[in-house]
């Protein structure tokens, strides 16, 4: 039986998803650095902005799964699933499994 609300469960699952957000968006910066797009500019700030809100929502998840004491022990990765073993105050709970599929979409 799982101690965890629907709610600690959307905060795990942001936390879990947004550092591949940030990864796929710091990868477009970079490329968009080096083009010659008339929008280049534009197109840079607006992803800086988008970089430092979901740095900023990381920051504000960590805190919070903390403060409910939930932590991710670990990873493990296979072929298409990565499985995170969860602690949450005191009690593992089953792996909560991500594809990625749902990393890339």
């Amino acid at each position: 039986m799982s101690n965890m609300t629907m709610d600690e469960r959307t905060m795990l699952r942001d936390y879990i998803l947004l550092p591949y957000m940030e990864m796929m968006v710091q990868k477009s910066l970079t490329e968009i650095e080096y083009s010659t797009n008339v929008m280049r500019r534009a197109y840079l700030m607006a992803g800086q902005h988008i970089l430092d809100q979901i740095t900023k929502e990381i920051y504000r998840l960590r805190r919070e799964l903390e403060q409910r004491n939930i932590k991710i022990l670990g990873d493990e990765q296979t072929d298409f699933v990565v499985n995170h073993q969860i602690d949450c105050r005191g009690y593992t709970e089953k792996p909560v499994a991500t594809t990625h599929d749902a990393i890339n979409s």
